[in-house]
């Protein structure tokens, strides 16, 4: 793969994450009932980013979890014949709490799907909304974001990276070509 652009900074990055915060406090008028979880890999630190940015902005400490969507997908023979399965981790319940999914890139909308499929077997909240620092288009499925940090439109010789601090050493988003 060749670097093509890279679109984001870590300071964009921070920026779009309070942006975010303050548009998930808008639509749910504050904090209350209200639930982070992180799809692995990338979703769990940018929840946790925009949970802290909560914080700062409300003084509310929202509840984080993580959700492993590997079982779920519906490509999971086409990636891995042998997957790795790690472990959910949300130590409460979301029986009637608004949950946000929160995720790096929504490309055809499967993990998305797959998360929805995860959490439903953790039990029934009362709204489900969706994070995504990245939209790059090429939906496959109608599900769309409830937040967007960035729209990128790209083609399909393309792949978004999100890097970030907690998994990849450094905090970007780039465009490699194929």
């Amino acid at each position: 793969m060749k670097l093509k652009s890279q679109i984001m900074n870590e300071e964009d990055i921070n920026r779009t994450l309070i942006r975010l915060a303050h548009q998930i406090l808008e639509k749910n008028n504050g904090a209350q009932e209200l639930c982070l979880i992180g799809i692995k890999t990338r979703g769990v630190p940018l929840a946790l980013r925009i949970a802290a940015n909560i914080e700062k902005i409300e003084h509310v400490k929202v509840e984080t979890g993580v959700l492993d969507i590997t079982l779920y997908r519906d490509d999971l023979s086409r990636i891995n014949p042998d997957p790795v399965v790690s472990q959910s981790h949300v130590p409460f319940s979301i029986e009637d709490k608004t949950v946000v999914l929160v995720d790096d890139v929504i490309f055809t909308g499967r993990t998305a799907r797959a998360a929805l499929d995860a959490l439903m077997a953790l039990g029934r909240p009362k709204k489900v909304q969706l994070v995504e620092l990245i939209d790059r288009g090429h939906s496959e499925l109608p599900i769309k974001a409830n937040y967007v940090g960035k729209n990128i439109p790209t083609s399909l010789n393309e792949v978004v990276a999100v890097q970030l601090q907690e998994t990849d050493g450094v905090n970007s988003v780039v465009i490699y070509e194929l």
